[in-house]
């Protein structure tokens, strides 16, 4: 009896520190493509480096409390290039060849897409939204996440460990970046998870968020569901990717860039109210 009760209070600690809430994650299909939304809790958590740490740059500073006052979704794996052609019916060849690059850096349905600008992307959530309207929460859409959800979810919500990379402070355990990547995409959810079940979001490929670019974070931002909007075409960047190095894939890390087609960037998709 005694060894049972330990096993239950085992199971009960586990449950609570891998996110018990996967219960909540919705899984919907599109086109015969099926793909997993992973529930994240409303909650209040300090965005950007903290100034106790000795890696940070002035555009992750001062670090700040945040708070998200909705549940939301974000998607388990970044956008396939199976779940693009799904809604899109463009290919990696054909966004390839949108973007006059050279190399693909990988082809294969399970590999996340890339070669998409910030208004594809907008177009993407716009024909989800429609191609599944019967089957989404009231009041909830498809949207490209703002810079604190994003970072929010890659913490690992409210269950986060306060680790450096998204899952781990071992970047080899849950990111493709520069020095293990062989200069290429992999395949989703072939490193380890982090707190919440999400994977690769501190590489394999760089994430559009929906603010705009800023500097710094300021003592004028709102500390409740922020947005920053955007004056001209930069957006900002979230996740590394497979040629970035150790130190733009922590999860605090920020970077900004036009919104046009790059081979490292690629798209997460969130399910929200704003």
């Amino acid at each position: 009896m005694k060894k049972l009760s330990i096993l239950l209070l085992f199971i009960l600690y586990a449950s609570s520190v891998c996110g018990q809430d996967k219960d909540k994650n919705l899984t919907f299909t599109v086109n015969g493509v099926q793909f997993e939304m992973v529930f994240v809790d409303s909650g209040t958590f300090l965005m950007g480096c903290a100034s106790e740490r000795k890696d940070c740059y002035t555009n992750e500073m001062p670090a700040h409390k945040v708070t998200l006052s909705n549940f939301y979704y974000i998607g388990k794996y970044e956008v396939t290039q199976k779940l693009w052609y799904a809604v899109m019916k463009i290919t990696i060849q054909q966004q390839h060849k949108l973007a006059g690059a050279a190399s693909t850096f990988g082809e294969g349905d399970d590999l996340p897409m890339f070669y998409i600008d910030y208004t594809e992307c907008v177009v993407f959530c716009d024909r989800l939204n429609k191609l599944l309207s019967n089957q989404l929460p009231k009041g909830y859409k498809f949207r490209i996440p703002t810079d604190a959800q994003w970072e929010y979810a890659a913490r690992g919500g409210k269950y986060s460990k306060g680790y450096t990379y998204s899952g781990s402070n071992n970047i080899n355990e849950v990111a493709w970046y520069s020095e293990n990547s062989g200069e290429k995409t992999h395949e989703v959810s072939t490193k380890a998870a982090n707190e919440l079940g999400i994977y690769d979001m501190s590489g394999n490929i760089g994430e559009w968020c929906r603010d705009g670019d800023y500097d710094y974070f300021t003592i004028s931002a709102p500390a409740t569901n922020p947005i920053y909007p955007s004056t001209d075409f930069v957006r900002v960047l979230r996740g590394g990717s497979f040629s970035h190095d150790k130190t733009s894939c922590r999860v605090y890390y920020r970077r900004s860039d036009r919104g046009i087609r790059y081979g490292n960037i690629g798209l997460r998709i969130c399910l929200s109210k704003y």
